[in-house]
């Protein structure tokens, strides 16, 4: 339940200029879920959820980005090798083209992602070793952005 939750929190404030705990429990509540107060302050302490100015110029909360800049070579070996994600609990499934599994887990290695523990690569597919269940749905949204540009 929480794990959906989460999921559905990283989709709401990537839709919506969300700036309030209470804006957020409104559309989680009209998502369905029933939320306090107290649960989605905690749900935004775990996703480490930051505030910054959106498009319109007020503030909204934002998934906290790494602060370092990608380089562009390991970046441009993620999207050329990467076919799918998945995630099975704190383990990201990831699929490649044939033969780039190393290569993209070794550009996943380089961008030091805080979320990943460890990685192990075959021809076609690596298994990343996340933190936390949380964690992976963080690091699932990171690559995402990362591979949209």
């Amino acid at each position: 339940m929480k794990v959906d939750r989460h999921t559905k929190i990283v989709e709401l404030i990537g839709k919506y200029e969300i700036g309030t705990q209470e804006e957020l429990a409104e559309r989680l509540r009209q998502a369905g879920y029933k939320v306090t107060q107290a649960t989605v302050s905690r749900d935004i302490r775990q996703l480490k959820l930051t505030k910054a100015v959106g498009e319109s110029g007020r503030q909204r909360y934002m998934v906290l980005k790494n602060p370092k800049s990608y380089s562009d070579k390991y970046i441009r070996i993620m999207r050329d090798g990467f076919a799918s994600m998945d995630m099975a609990q704190n383990i990201l499934v990831i699929k490649t083209v044939s033969g780039m599994a190393m290569a993209v887990a070794a550009a996943l290695d380089a961008l030091h992602f805080e979320e990943i523990v460890g990685c192990i690569a075959g021809d076609d597919t690596i298994m990343c070793a996340v933190r936390s269940v949380d964690d992976t749905i963080l690091l699932m949204d990171k690559v995402r952005k990362l591979l949209e540009g």
